[in-house]
């Protein structure tokens, strides 16, 4: 039996084969292909659902099941036979050659079920081990964040609001401060997986199966935690691949802002870091330059994430209740999404954990007097000074050192009590970088023995995302 166009799916309904053109048009095979191992393991199942509910004896399920096994088996040993198929999706494939070894028998495998169950069934075994396989790239790129956080701790930079220097910080908080948004990404991508929880198979094409089968044992089998509780909603709706999409496309998101600080940070204008020769390229006329072309790829692939989640959003916002076939164009996106991002998160942590940082230049960075102007107006705080009060003050003693040309730390005692009387002889213990970055000890803040703190609590999280 040849899997040439031919209208046998659909039964007696229709005199005439597919228009060729429309043949391949219509063709999913070129990418559903990727489901073949979930396809072919719902397949076993329903084989021994089909035993138990006695549309087959034994002998007829474990011929099926045995020629299930060998197309796995020859599609992992031979993939120029899956590249040479012109089957018209991944189900077609499958029955269409149990049916060539087996016969008849082959064409008592679909008893009992519609290609819309099939699909929704294996593609939440897909995303199940797609989102396990994201969680893991996201362990590792968290990993060589508090690697890089351990190896500068102590090392000051200035920490930036509307790109301009605000207040000291470690270079350790900063690096944390990533690596805590992509726990949250995992934490997306985890409830995305949980959204896929549930078996459908059984539900037939919406109205639910007319067998004796039991849904849950198949369930069980499968590895499902349960099974859909309505046949119309488990055949038609997407929203597990929608879930899945957005913690991709935020995780894009944190990846792109990522990749624009590691662009700045790398300009000489900054110099903040050193970009590995592993993850930059030169120029072909300036025999000056490394790029950060790791880093902008990043910032620019995520572009192409978001417009997978906009994509399918699209898609689905105007279908009526039921299976359409438009549904056809779920996979693309979120296949394409999910390869993209795990790309994006191991070049991320290849490039973090290849990086000199350059603790000299953030610590001269860090040692900019701007940024311990609210230490001044903390201090006068302290002192019994309304904070709107000492937010002036301080304003005014930084505008005057400027009208001079000079640090405003550089001003005399004398000089600042001319702006406020309870400014003292201890202002100065106040005005370091080392004294900044002390006091901020409540939790979440940058203080050294707060973020050591922090980055020991982070590596029990990561270590027990690995261990998922």
């Amino acid at each position: 039996m040849s899997d040439a166009p031919d209208n046998k799916m659909w039964g007696g309904r229709f005199d005439r084969p597919p228009d060729a053109s429309f043949w391949e048009f219509q063709r999913s095979w070129g990418f559903d292909r990727r489901l073949l191992p979930y396809e072919l393991a719902v397949n076993r199942t329903w084989v021994r659902a089909l035993e138990q509910a006695a549309v087959l004896t034994a002998g007829e399920a474990k011929q099926l099941t045995a020629e299930l096994q060998r197309i796995g088996e020859r599609a992992t040993k031979d993939p120029a036979w899956l590249e040479q198929s012109n089957a018209e999706d991944v189900h077609h494939f499958v029955e269409l050659h149990v049916r060539e070894a087996l016969g008849p028998l082959g064409a008592k495998l679909h008893a009992g079920r519609s290609r819309n169950e099939l699909v929704a069934t294996s593609f939440r075994l897909w995303l199940r081990d797609a989102a396990a396989q994201t969680r893991r790239a996201m362990a590792r790129l968290c990993t060589a964040l508090l690697d890089q956080a351990d190896r500068n701790f102590g090392v000051p930079m200035p920490g930036n609001t509307h790109m301009q220097h605000a207040q000291p910080i470690l270079f350790s908080h900063y690096l944390h401060a990533h690596a805590e948004g992509f726990l949250r990404d995992a934490g997306r991508v985890a409830a995305a997986a949980a959204g896929a929880d549930s078996c459908p198979m059984g539900s037939g094409a919406l109205a639910g199966c007319v067998l004796p089968i039991d849904r849950e044992a198949i369930a069980r089998e499968l590895g499902f935690s349960g099974i859909t509780a309505n046949s119309l909603d488990a055949t038609s709706q997407r929203d597990f691949a929608l879930d899945y999409l957005y913690g991709l496309a935020v995780t894009a998101v944190h990846l792109s802002r990522l990749a624009e600080d590691m662009v700045l940070f790398a300009t000489p204008e900054f110099g903040f870091i050193t970009l590995p020769d592993e993850y930059a390229t030169g120029s072909s006329i300036m025999p000056q330059k490394k790029n950060p072309d790791s880093w902008e790829l990043i910032r620019g692939k995520s572009g192409r994430v978001l417009s997978a989640l906009f994509s399918l959003l699209v898609t689905i916002k105007g279908l009526p209740t039921g299976y359409q076939r438009d549904l056809q164009e779920d996979k693309e996106p979120v296949f394409a999404a999910h390869d993209q991002v795990t790309g994006m998160l191991q070049i991320a942590a290849g490039a973090i954990a290849a990086t000199t940082v350059n603790a000299a230049r953030l610590r001269e960075a860090a040692s900019d007097p701007g940024l311990l102007a609210t230490e001044a107006a903390d201090y006068l705080v302290e002192r019994g000074v309304p904070f709107r009060d000492a937010h002036e003050i301080v304003g005014k003693v930084v505008r005057e050192a400027e009208r001079r040309g000079q640090a405003w730390t550089s001003l005399s005692l004398h000089e600042f009590q001319k702006f406020s009387p309870a400014f003292a002889t201890d202002l100065f213990e106040h005005l370091t970088v080392e004294a900044a970055l002390a006091r901020r000890r409540a939790p979440g803040g940058t203080a050294p023995e707060t973020v050591k703190g922090a980055l020991a609590d982070c590596r029990k999280r990561v270590a027990a995302l690995e261990a998922q």
